[in-house]
């Protein structure tokens, strides 16, 4: 909640937009995720890491897990969806693809 005023633009990569295939639910995702004032806050705002400097967050979204991180300049940017839980567990351990994945975002 302290950095939400901070936030200057969400960015939505390729992969998320892949990993979801449907424009209207990524928009409405990313609203939900932007709108602090929603009743699922913890559901959408959940802290996973630092790595590098990168603020890794998890978002549940009617079974969906969305992975999106803070950059150094203050920008919210989705990286990926998952509809099954373990591999959105597997991504989050391996720390090179997420690395790779903000380097290309």
């Amino acid at each position: 909640m302290n950095i939400r005023p901070l936030i200057k633009a969400a960015i939505v990569t390729k992969r998320f937009m892949k990993d979801l295939k449907n424009e209207e639910e990524t928009k409405t995702i990313v609203n939900e995720v932007l709108n602090c004032s929603n009743i699922d806050y913890h559901e959408l705002h959940k802290f996973e890491e630092n790595i590098d400097g990168y603020l890794i967050f998890r978002a549940k979204k009617k079974g969906t897990h969305i992975v999106y991180y803070l950059d150094k300049e203050m920008r919210l940017v989705f990286l990926r969806a998952f509809k099954n839980y373990k591999e959105y567990g597997k991504f989050l351990e391996d720390k090179k693809e997420i690395i790779k994945l903000i380097s290309h975002a």
